[in-house]
């Protein structure tokens, strides 16, 4: 899980380095990151592991990441959109 969520982070990345924070700046995308995260584990079945089972290890937290990724005023809505269309799953989108 956490060798996918690498790949999907440094998809992420790529994206915000090509415009991706400025083509989902204007979108209402509260709901983006459960709608993408529920597609994706209905999909594939690769998520789903709860944020207990890494106790004790350090983690950055999901709207900390979408800050660094993807700008300083992004929240997890639009990382679930940039990850909705970036791990080239028809199935994952934010409507």
């Amino acid at each position: 899980m956490r060798k996918r969520f690498a790949a999907a982070l440094a998809a992420a990345a790529l994206a915000s380095a090509i415009g991706a924070p400025v083509a989902l700046a204007g979108s209402s995308n509260a709901g983006c990151w459960g709608t993408v995260v529920s597609q994706r584990a209905s999909t594939l079945h690769d998520v789903g592991e709860h944020s207990s089972s890494f106790a004790g290890s350090r983690r950055l937290g999901l709207a900390n990441v979408a800050r660094v990724v993807l700008g300083p005023d992004a929240t997890m809505g639009d990382l679930g959109a940039a990850l909705g269309s970036l791990d080239g799953l028809d199935q994952t989108h934010c409507p």
